[in-house]
Parts: structure tokens; C-alpha cells; sequence
């Protein structure tokens, strides 16, 4: 299978509300394809970085916004989870808890998605360009997934102080 339609499967599989954030790889490869065979710094290249360096921007927003959301969600969990007293109702806090595992965990697949699909596309325009295009930029956060790695963690560290073995 194609990587665009094994992509296009794998969004509609996950998260399909997150569609819309992913990298237009679709957009992308049409771009590509107006690119003469080994013309650099043409319209049409200039074209295609433009559009790569904002799909870039959109799901590195996206995940930068997600982990945000993140750690504002964890805090309150801890903070449900240390004033749970005995009469509390520990089942749902575990659902929440789970829940929230599962969000992260797709989040992570968000992001190694996306680095897959930009992968591919900068390689596909070396092939046909045989220029090499550098990503704006340090360190982006869907590759250096520190944060959310840390959050991640800790609601797994939560998970086994609710569900002990």
C-alpha cells in the first residue's frame, strides 16, 4: 500500500477530529509533481517549500497546543487523585485516567506520523530536485517529545497507584 493511502487510513482509524492537522501530503505530492526534473528555486519550488514549511507550522501548533492542554489536564487529575477520599468515586477517576493515557499515546502517534509524511516528502524532492531542504528551526516538539514523554509518565505512575498489581 501506498504511504499517502496507508496514511489517509491510519488519520481515519485514530483520531479522525484531528484530520484537518495532520501534513497535507496529498498537497504536497501534487506540488512536487508541477516541479521540472532537477530545477531548483523555479515558482514551483518555491511553491512547494512554502506549503511544506506551513504544514510544518500547523501540526507543530497543533502538537505544541496539545501538550499544553496536556499538562493543564494532568494537574487537575493529580489534584482529583489527591483529595479522592475513601467515599470518592475511584472508578471514574480510572476511566479518566485511561482515557487520558490513550489521548497521550495518540498524540505520540500524531507526531511520529507527521515526521513519517515529512520524511517522505523531503525525500521525494531531493530525488526529483536534488536539492536537500532544510527545516526551519531548532528542535521541533513533535520530535523531541520531552514534555509529553514527562506526562506520560506521571499518568502512568497515577495509573498504578489506582490499579496496584
Amino acid at each position: 500500500m501506498k504511504f499517502g493511502k496507508s496514511l489517509r487510513n491510519e488519520i481515519a482509524e485514530t483520531v479522525p477530529e484531528w484530520e484537518g492537522e495532520y501534513i497535507s501530503y496529498k498537497d504536497l505530492k501534487k506540488q512536487l509533481k508541477l516541479i521540472v526534473n532537477r530545477s531548483s528555486n523555479t515558482t514551483e519550488d518555491i511553491c512547494f517549500v512554502q506549503l511544506l514549511y506551513s504544514n510544518l507550522n500547523k501540526f507543530q501548533q497543533f502538537f505544541m497546543d496539545k501538550e499544553e492542554e496536556y499538562i493543564i489536564r494532568l494537574q487537575e487529575l493529580k489534584h482529583i487523585l489527591a483529595n479522592l477520599d475513601d467515599g470518592g468515586d475511584v472508578t471514574q477517576v480510572q476511566r479518566d485516567l485511561v482515557d487520558f493515557h490513550r489521548e497521550l499515546v495518540l498524540l505520540f502517534r500524531y507526531g511520529v506520523l507527521n515526521f513519517q509524511a515529512l520524511l517522505k516528502i523531503v525525500k521525494k524532492h531531493k530525488k526529483k530536485t536534488g536539492t536537500f531542504i532544510r527545516l526551519p528551526g531548532g528542535r521541533h516538539p513533535f520530535v523531541a517529545t520531552d514534555v509529553l514523554y514527562k506526562i506520560l509518565r506521571e499518568c502512568e505512575a497515577m495509573l498504578n497507584q489506582l490499579f496496584p498489581s
